[in-house]
């Protein structure tokens, strides 16, 4: 299904994306050597629920998972980069931690992740990655427009990530966004140029590109939940919902003082 939102809508989107980018901006703060991925998914949920919204992770069941998902936020550690299920683990300087969060206010929802070094120093390549995956996000946006096609988006997203020496896997990428948190159009994280749906005013999408420093295989972890590279390698991943207007792209789940 393709959701086109009305101008009613749209306003209740931009709630819910600056609710999950506000969440996501309190959490990196907080988010410090010593803290465990429970704490984080803890004060997760008493944020939503502070906020009068609803989490779109915890009782989500697809088939690529094992059973409900249970938690509030993805919470990915070094390797592992998608689904991250949080554990009885405790952060320490130099981990790259990412955090993934999508949430639904008044009937619309948003997605976003983020990543960065706890601490906030680690390895020159955890560093490159980061940037790069933020770069690939931010052609895609530029990217995105009326009249646009899904190929235009995933080819600059693709573009950036080879250019920059990563391996692109295809398994996972952005999608749409709306009443519900994972609809169609698909958004691959490569494409080609002039393919694919051809994007209208109303369309929310949410564009993650991801990488892992070495490879481009997954493999899933024991918890039935979390992906991890198969080689062991630290990865990253940056997502922003974004609306489709007449102008071009607005992005939706930037922190309330970023808009600012």
């Amino acid at each position: 299904m393709i959701e086109i939102l009305n101008s009613a809508r749209l306003d209740r989107a931009r709630n819910s994306g600056a609710l999950v980018g506000d969440i996501l901006h309190e959490l990196k703060q907080r988010s410090t050597a010593g803290t465990n991925l429970l704490d984080i998914d803890r004060w997760t949920k008493e944020m939503i629920t502070e906020a009068g919204a609803q989490s779109c992770y915890v009782d989500y069941a697809p088939s690529f998972g094992r059973g409900p998902f249970g938690h509030y936020i993805c919470t990915a550690v070094n390797d592992a980069v998608l689904h991250g299920r949080p554990h009885d683990y405790t952060l320490a300087d130099g981990d790259l931690l990412t955090l993934d969060l999508a949430v639904s206010k008044g009937g619309v929802a948003a997605d976003a992740a983020i990543s960065f070094l706890v601490g906030g120093t680690g390895p020159a390549e955890s560093v490159a990655m980061i940037e790069t995956t933020e770069r690939a996000l931010a052609a895609g946006i530029a990217a995105a427009g009326p009249g646009a096609r899904i190929g235009d988006l995933s080819h600059a997203i693709g573009a950036v990530l080879s250019e920059a020496g990563y391996q692109v896997n295809t398994e996972f990428g952005g999608h749409g966004i709306g009443s519900t948190m994972h609809q169609d159009p698909h958004v691959p994280n490569t494409g080609r140029p002039g393919r694919g749906y051809q994007l209208r005013p109303g369309l929310l999408l949410a564009l993650e590109p991801w990488i892992m420093a070495d490879t481009a295989t997954l493999v899933t972890d024991a918890d039935g939940w979390t992906l991890r590279s198969a080689t062991g390698c630290r990865t990253a991943h940056t997502e922003h919902t974004i609306a489709i207007t007449d102008d071009g792209a607005d992005i939706l789940t930037l922190p309330t003082r970023a808009r600012a």
